[in-house]
This record gives C-alpha cells, structure tokens and sequence, in this order.
C-alpha cells in the first residue's frame, strides 16, 4: 500500500528534530540524554505499530468497500427505478438493464436496431454527432418523449395511453480503438405529465355568445313569436352547454356567458362549434335564420398572473372580432393565437343608417382638428378603394383642409380612372405616390386607410407609424391582424363596398356637399365592382347609395368605357378560363402563369365569370406578380366563405370576394395548397349536421 504523502513527510522530519534535540541535551547532560534517547526510539517504536494497525485496518475497510461497491453497482444497474441503455455510433443495442426493458415492452437483443426495441427513444441528430468526431458533439443533454402503449381491459377492450420519459444521454469517449458508445438514462415521468395535462384540461374558458341578428330576427314578430324563437335559441344552447358540462347564464336579451373548462372548449373546436349550424336552422316567420357570434378565451397563465377581468376581456374582444368578421362565427383566444370557426351565413345588410350618421358626425369632428389629411387604400387599388379615397377626399376639401390621395406603385386596374383625373385641375395635386410621402409642417396630421384594414396591404407602410391619429374605413369581415390602436375604426361587413359606406357618410356630412360628376362616377365604379354590377351582396342600401350618387352626376356610360378591355386583356382572360380545372363541389381553380400587365383585373374577371358556370361555387385564380410574388383571386357564390381560405394564406376579404398575395413560393406548389385547403373547407362546410 503506497504511504500517505501527506502524513508520513510530517512524521519524518518531526522524528528529525527530535533527534537532533536529543544530541544537543546529550552534549549537556550525558544522564538526561540518555534518557531522551531512549524516549525518542519508543516513539519510533509505537509510530511503526500505529502504522501498522492503520495499513491492516485500511486494507480491511477497502476489501469491504470493493465487495460491497460491486453489489451497489450491480443494484443500481438492474434494480433502481432508471433504465439505463448503451448503444453504438449506429444506433445498435449494445446492453440495457431490466428497468429499460420493461419501459419498452420489447425483448432486447445484442446488435438490433434501437428503434426495433424502442421506436422514437433517440434522435438521428444525436446519433449522428457521435461518428469520428467530425463535428463537436455535445457530450450530454436531455429531451422528453412520450410512447404509445396499449392494454386489454377485463372486457378484452384494448385502451390506448400514454407513458411519458425522461431522457438524459452521454457520449462515452471511448479509446481511439473502440467505437464511440452511447449511454441513454430513462427515467419515467407519466404521473408528473399527466398532471400537468389535468391541471391544463381544468383552465377555466370563458365565452360570450351573442345572437349578432337579434334586432332583425325580431322585426315584425309577435311577443308570443319572440318568446318562442327565444327560447328555442336558449334550449339549443342549453343543450349544447351542458353536453360539455359547462354553465350558462343569460346576460341580457342578446347575450349569454358561457363557463367551460379548457377540454371542454377543446371537445368544441373538435366539432367546430356544431351549435353554430343548429342555430342557424331556426328561422322566423320571414325566413331570416338566426345566427350566433362568440368570443372564447381560456387561461394560460397561472391565476396570480392573470385575473378573470383580464379573461373576460380577451372573450369580450373576441366577440367583437367575430361580430367585425360578419358575424355567424367564433373567435377563440387559446395559447395567445386566435382561430376563427364558422362563417357561413352571410353578413345581414343594417336596415338602419343610425350608424352611418354617427360615423359621418365623428369623422368630420376629427377632420376639422387635423391640420393636414392623408387618405390611401390598399396596394395594387382597385374601383373600390379608389372610389372611396375619392370620396373622403370630397369630405376633406369640404372642410378647406390640404388633402392628399396616395397612390401604390402598382396602379395597372385604376389607370383608365386616374387618366381621367389628371385631365382635370380641379384635383391637381391630390395625387402623390408612396414613393414620395413626405410630411408637411403639420402639427397635427390624420391618416385615413380605406378598403383595408391589415396593415402589409396598405399602399404606404410607412404612413401607418409616422402618423398617430388614423381613421379605418373598411367593408371586409375584420381578421386578427388589423391596424392598431385607430382613433376610429367603421366596419360594416354587410356593405357591399367602402364606397357604399363612404356615399352614405357624404349624406350625412354635409347637406350642401357637392361632389361633382368625376367624383361621383369614381365613387359608382367602386359599387359596380365590388357588387359585379349589382349582382351580389347587393340591398336596398346599395340602390340607395347608387341613386344619391347618380343624382349627384355619377355617369354608368363613363363606368362601362372604363371597364372596357383591350383585344390582348380579353385573350389572356379565354386562356385562364380555357387552363381552368373543376374539382367535386363545385370547385375551379385556374392560373395566370406568366407577368403580364393588368393580371389582377384579368384574374378577377377570370373568377367572375367562371362563377356563372351551373354547378360552380367557388373560383380560384392564382395568377404571377413578380418573380417572387404569387397572387391568389377567389370568388364564391355566397353559400362558401373564401374568407376563410384566403386568411391561411395571409390574406382576406369578403365572404364571396377575398384574395392574397404570397412570397417566395412557386405558383405550382402554392396551387396544390391552395386546392387542398378549398377542398378540405368544402368537405366540411357540406357535411350534413347531425
């Protein structure tokens, strides 16, 4: 046994001194010398059998040490609740202990596969760091998986669950004559996961459910009558609440708050919010179906983080971003991310112009403070955003404030409008490019956004952070990302344009307003557009809005000879139609592959007109922009929502006018999904409700 180089030096050298002290005593005292002497060689006596004890002792103590050692050892490999597996650089099986081969229900064998024993237990990323060395592999880490097991309960049913792991690995940095070997520790953690699962199952959700048509389901009905559509409404949702086992408690003649917890609002998003079909099933005595909104938001912060006033809130918002959708749908706020179900009914047009008026009064309140007023639509302007930054522009110059339209750089669909506005110098300098924005000296400057409200689609970006004060005029159905924090927002998804919605605010702006006839017929092409002249999502309102404005000069001779279309146009829009493919459920879908000028008029008229085919619902034209941008234009008969599709892609609209613009993608590989997903929203849209 080697000695104890900390101790025996020490020993040494005091022996040393006391020897040398023994010499000096001796030099005066030979008696006391002696004496010494002879002390000093019993301590070296006694220091040689303490040594001796302490080597036998030692030794006694490391044999049992090393025998008991190798029993742990042994323990810990086979018997502590932690698998342990070693497998090679390629994912052989190499040793795992008993822990290991009950957690994967396999039999293990020398040289098999890894995932033969347990499939998904570690990754190809791990695996192939390992090899050689060429890369620096990290020698340790850690990662969770979860593995699918199966039982057979007593009445031979076989049940599904769940066994949830820890995983902790090493790389062993074996000799340069071995290969590199894997050491994977796993220890289980179902109890710890399947808590963590309860406790997110058990969040509370929220839902404000409104009947969005109450005020027009009611119109012209008996008390008798109402009664009993009301309660036909309330017995349906009753139903539906308590097959979630949630509670229910009516607000207010409109409103109910629904309390569920988190799986139950999942179990409802799995069946896609099925109360909103039933509901739609009931009609009144004029066969106006009614339809629900709702806003839904669950807790997923701990509850001292986040109080039920903020819970409610979120709801609340969510109603009200369904409500600027259209109505008829869910807004669900779940893992801070909102998806939108339903959507099928369509917008009801207001009988009511109160919110007109009000609107008119606020917007002229605000236009009066502002010193200086910049107006834009979205890029690439069609009639309708157009039409209605002209009509703001009418409002503006009413009240002698400096006013500027600005203008995208893509202008191919409005060209023959603008030709006809530079010739008059009544708007001489009303026009300026999103090139060319420059703020004047004002002090207090508005900015008011048409026929859009997402911010990317706007012809100036820029605009969006540099002004403060922004108005939003828009008829789409609202979708979540929207220019924030407006001063006033008007939304009206029953509209069938924003140049209705701007015609029926010059009503009221002003009653000596005169808009002139150049304005007047921009303003009308915008309604002749966006309503395929008068054919869709057209009410009384729309007639209305046209007459005021035709009184007002509006020319449908001039509207037609702007939409007039040159031999090259209409050839590119027979080719579209001829490339078209039809799909089952009344699905086409065609494209414009090559750049060529007024593509996203000729898409547009392209989904028009295939429209009118029998049996057609729904019609998708994706057509080339740039290199790097595809556009999508897509039309529906009312009954589908393209809405709802066009949002996946990034875009919007109306539910039977929407379209989208997508980067870096091919137009092929952004065809094949574009036609996945129609007819995946159509499979389900058509499937009966039970």
């Amino acid at each position: 046994m080697p000695r104890n180089l900390s101790a025996w030096p020490d020993a040494v050298i005091n022996l040393s001194v006391m020897l040398v002290m023994v010499a000096v005593i001796s030099q005066y005292n030979k008696i006391l010398g002696a004496t010494a002497a002879l002390a000093w060689l019993l301590l070296i006596w006694f220091s040689y059998e303490r040594r001796k004890d302490r080597e036998k002792k030692f030794k006694e103590y490391s044999e049992n040490v090393i025998g008991n050692f190798n029993d742990m050892m042994y323990y810990a490999m086979t018997k502590l609740p932690e698998g342990i597996i070693v497998v090679d650089e390629n994912g052989r099986l190499q040793w795992c202990n008993s822990v290991m081969q009950d957690f994967s229900e396999n039999i293990p064998q020398q040289g098999m596969d890894i995932e033969e024993f347990w499939e998904g237990l570690i990754s190809e990323e791990i695996l192939s760091l390992a090899p050689n060395g060429t890369e620096p592999a990290p020698l340790e880490g850690e990662y969770r998986i979860k593995s699918l097991r199966r039982r057979t309960l007593e009445n031979n049913e076989v049940e599904e669950f769940y066994r949830h792991f820890l995983v902790r690995y090493r790389h062993l940095q074996a000799n340069a004559d071995y290969s590199r070997m894997i050491v994977l520790f796993a220890h289980e953690i179902t109890l710890y996961e399947d808590l963590k699962i309860e406790y997110k199952n058990s969040r509370t959700a929220i839902i404000y459910v409104q009947i969005d048509n109450y005020d027009e389901v009611m119109e012209g009905l008996s008390e008798a009558e109402k009664t009993s559509l009301m309660l036909s409404t309330s017995q349906i949702l009753e139903s539906w609440v308590a097959s979630l086992s949630g509670f229910m408690r009516r607000v207010s003649s409109d409103l109910y708050l629904v309390i569920l917890e988190r799986v139950a609002l999942e179990k409802a998003i799995g069946e896609k919010f099925i109360v909103l079909d039933k509901i739609r099933q009931l009609v009144n005595k004029n066969q106006l179906q009614v339809t629900l909104s709702m806003g839904a938001a669950v807790a997923d912060k701990p509850s001292a983080e986040q109080s039920m006033n903020e819970l409610g809130e979120k709801a609340l918002a969510g109603l009200q971003l369904a409500l600027g959708r259209g109505g008829d749908q869910v807004a669900v706020n779940i893992d801070d991310k909102t998806q939108f179900f339903g959507g099928r009914a369509k917008a009801v047009e207001k009988n009511t112009r109160v919110k007109a008026r009000v609107m008119s009064h606020s917007i002229r309140d605000t236009m009066e403070a502002a010193d200086e007023i910049f107006i834009m639509g979205h890029t690439r302007e069609d009639y309708d955003a157009f039409g209605a930054a002209i009509g703001v522009a009418v409002m503006a110059r009413k009240l002698n404030k400096p006013v500027h339209i600005v203008l995208s750089n893509w202008l191919d669909s409005v060209e023959k409008i603008i030709e006809l506005f530079g010739k008059d110098d009544a708007y001489k300098n009303l026009f300026i490019s999103a090139n060319d924005v420059s703020l004047s000296s004002a002090i207090d400057p508005l900015l008011i956004v048409v026929d859009t409200f997402i911010p990317k689609l706007v012809a100036a970006p820029a605009l969006l952070e540099r002004i403060k004060k922004i108005i939003v005029i828009d008829h789409h159905r609202r979708s979540e990302t929207t220019i924030k924090n407006p001063a006033i927002i008007y939304l009206e998804p029953g509209s069938s344009s924003t140049c209705e919605m701007v015609t029926e605010l010059l009503m009221y702006f002003d009653e000596k307003i005169k808009i002139g006839k150049l304005a007047a017929t921009a303003i009308y092409s915008g309604i002749v557009v966006d309503t395929k002249n008068f054919a869709i999502q057209t009410g009384a309102r729309t007639f209305e809005a046209a007459a005021y404005l035709r009184r007002s000069g509006a020319d449908p001779v001039a509207v037609n000879h702007l939409f007039k279309s040159d031999y090259e146009t209409t050839l590119a829009l027979a080719k579209t139609k001829a490339r078209s493919e039809y799909f089952e459920g009344g699905l086409v879908v065609s494209y414009i592959e090559k750049i060529i000028p007024n593509v996203q008029v000729i898409a547009g008229q392209a989904a028009d007109s295939l429209l009118r085919v029998e049996g057609v619902r729904m019609t998708i034209i994706l057509f080339q922009i740039n290199n790097d941008t595809v556009g999508i234009s897509a039309r529906s008969t009312g009954d589908l929502n393209v809405q709802v599709i066009m949002e996946k892609f990034g875009g919007g609209g109306h539910q039977n006018v929407a379209g989208a613009q997508v980067r870096n993608i091919s137009l092929n590989d952004l065809r094949q999904s574009v036609i996945d997903a129609a007819r995946k929203y159509i499979a389900e849209n058509d499937k009966p409700i039970k």
